[in-house]
């Protein structure tokens, strides 16, 4: 006996939905050189903010953990926690890729300031929470276009829908 499925309509476009600001406070890059993996540098997360579905103070002891490609892109690797005010957590981690022209990116390794506009720097963000209120946050992607200064990076992630 045949069952016939009811026609499958075609899946929803994805939207973006802005979800809320993140601005990390770096500190000093340390280059451990070229590794099995490739050319490894580590970004120490000293502080910083996040606001929007969720206001917390990003806590120190996190890190970027960065691969320059033979080509000059960056895998970006990052790993965070926040605390709210309440005294919840949230765990962030980020992966993505950092890639321009090879003066914009040595310009940015100085720590010049370089219009957003002159390189690429797209993220992937993954939340993590033992927090009740926030667990819808766990069932959603989301996405950035990041900024890199001297001493932070800033992004505002994207619920994508």
């Amino acid at each position: 006996m045949s069952t016939r499925r009811p026609a499958v309509s075609a899946p929803a476009v994805p939207g973006l939905e802005a979800a809320f600001d993140v601005e990390v406070r770096l500190g000093a890059l340390e280059d451990h050189g070229v590794t099995r993996a490739g050319h490894r540098r580590v970004v120490p997360v000293v502080g910083g903010r996040v606001t929007g579905l969720f206001d917390a103070d990003i806590l120190p002891g996190g890190a970027d953990w960065q691969l320059v490609r033979p080509d000059g892109a960056i895998e970006i690797d990052t790993r965070y926690s926040a605390r709210t005010a309440d005294g919840g957590h949230v765990y962030l981690r980020t992966f993505g890729v950092r890639s321009g022209r090879p003066e914009i990116l040595a310009a940015l390794l100085r720590g010049d300031a370089v219009d957003p506009a002159e390189y690429y720097f797209r993220l992937g963000v993954r939340l993590e929470t033992s927090v009740p209120a926030l667990a819808a946050l766990e069932q959603s992607i989301f996405v950035a276009s990041a900024i890199r200064e001297a001493d932070r990076v800033r992004y505002t992630a994207y619920r994508v829908t």
